[in-house]
């Protein structure tokens, strides 16, 4: 196999100098088209349960069919070491290499490139381990939980080229394609609210009871584990239930809003918002938590130079009396687009009556069924889900292709500065804001570290 690797590359190579100009692409990149019968070896950073049942059968729906396969595993923790290798070698028929940490991992000349799904605050530092190491990478969100960190991961993609997808699956759905469409096309009229709310009623959300018990300091690298965040003592339950506890994830906005966040920016085309308040608490499951069990944050969005025209959006969420059916639905002042029906509708449009009162005309928009709708599937637990299938395969075939996959770095970037405004507004409970210049998030006067 390597040497076959190195034939292939070193006659792409050898042509590239010709054709490279003429199509627009880098010799390295044409010598990756020329052998797409070569094999693309990806190696994972972190044998987690969204990787096992969520990303796992998204790749395996896909991965003969484009010729890639998975080679090694690299996780800190040697039981899911070796939990990850024996299930590779299961699925995939042949030997897996564990690796201790990604250094170990990168030293492994034939993986191509990465599927990372550690904790939260990890994925922004992962993905800059990855593009340096001259690898592809495709990043669970959210992308980043601090501004350092999505700076620092931004300018790493931009700087090396690498093609780099982020788990916004949204960005893959048809219907949240057509949705984007018909608003760009201006069918929808200008955006006036959008309500987004993400509820369930799971105890057991985020919790590892019985793995908490298996850890243990001297099996893993609590040091690694920590990367860049404040130096607390061995702490299981953060390692495994680091969603309950910040600052290594914010919980429900890295976890649920920050998914569909990232339509708004996609539909609107705002980068970000003008500001953020929340409000919220742990109300339910007081059980050592951190971050809140209730939240609903509030976004104003609009042009920065003109606070006359925007809109507001509402991000509202429980972990309690819930059924994990998320909704998302646009509104305008002729109807609304509703992305639990995947329909849009006059509901609630400016009808005669309404219209007559401000001497205005009448403006409700047509019964409109979004093309190949697919029910969004919510849970991070679904294996094999048609908008995680399809994200995954963009991946993959961007990897080979040198584009742009659907959710690029910058849309990464984006949905991260709202979370952390989201992030500053929950812990100072003071209004957030963003500084453009400076591309800081500001909550009291001072910039908002953790």
């Amino acid at each position: 196999m390597s040497s076959r690797r190195n034939f292939i590359k070193n006659t792409a190579q050898a042509t590239a100098a010709v054709y490279a100009g003429t199509m627009g692409l880098s010799a390295k990149s044409y010598g990756r088209i020329l052998g797409a019968n070569d094999r693309v070896n990806i190696g994972i950073v972190g044998f987690s349960d969204r990787f096992r049942t969520s990303l796992f059968p998204a790749f395996q729906n896909n991965y003969k069919e484009l010729n890639f396969d998975i080679i090694a595993v690299s996780d800190l923790w040697n039981k899911r070491r070796d939990e990850g290798q024996a299930f590779l070698k299961d699925k995939l028929g042949h030997d897996i290499q564990t690796c201790v940490n990604n250094d170990a991992l990168y030293k492994i000349k034939d993986v191509d490139a990465v599927i990372i799904s550690t904790a939260d605050f990890q994925h922004a530092y992962h993905a800059i381990e990855a593009v340096k190491a001259g690898r592809d990478a495709y990043v669970e969100k959210p992308f980043a939980e601090t501004m350092d960190d999505a700076k620092a991961a931004l300018k790493a993609v931009k700087e090396t080229n690498k093609i780099v997808q982020i788990g916004s699956q949204r960005r893959s759905g048809s219907n949240y394609k057509a949705a984007a469409d018909f608003i760009k096309e201006g069918k929808f009229g200008p955006i006036t609210m959008v309500e987004l709310t993400w509820n369930v009623n799971q105890p057991g959300r985020w919790r590892r009871p019985e793995l908490v018990a298996q850890l243990k300091e001297q099996d893993t690298d609590w040091k690694r584990f920590l990367i860049n965040r404040p130096f607390e003592a061995f702490n299981p339950r953060i390692y495994l239930e680091y969603r309950l506890f910040w600052p290594y994830s914010s919980g429900m906005p890295g976890q649920w809003m920050s998914h569909q966040i990232d339509t708004v920016h996609w539909f609107s085309g705002l980068r970000h918002p003008r500001s953020v308040v929340a409000n919220g608490g742990i109300y339910m499951w007081k059980d050592g938590r951190r971050n809140w069990d209730t939240t609903t944050a509030v976004f104003d969005y609009g042009p920065a130079n003109d606070p006359a025209t925007g809109f507001q959006v509402i991000f509202s969420s429980r972990m309690h009396n819930g059924d994990e059916h998320p909704a998302e639905i646009y509104y305008s002042n002729g109807g609304e687009l509703n992305l639990i029906t995947n329909k849009v509708s006059p509901a609630g449009g400016l009808g005669k009556k309404e219209a007559a009162a401000m001497n205005m005309q009448p403006n409700l928009l047509p019964e409109v069924s979004l093309s190949q709708a697919e029910q969004v599937v919510a849970s991070a637990n679904t294996g094999g889900d048609k908008l995680t299938t399809a994200h995954m395969r963009n991946w993959l075939e961007c990897v080979r292709s040198r584009q742009q996959p659907n959710a690029s770095v910058e849309a990464g970037y984006a949905h991260s500065i709202a979370n952390i405004m989201t992030n500053a507004a929950v812990h100072t409970g003071q209004k957030a804001t963003f500084d453009e210049e400076r591309q800081e998030v500001m909550a009291g006067g001072k910039v908002f570290k953790f």
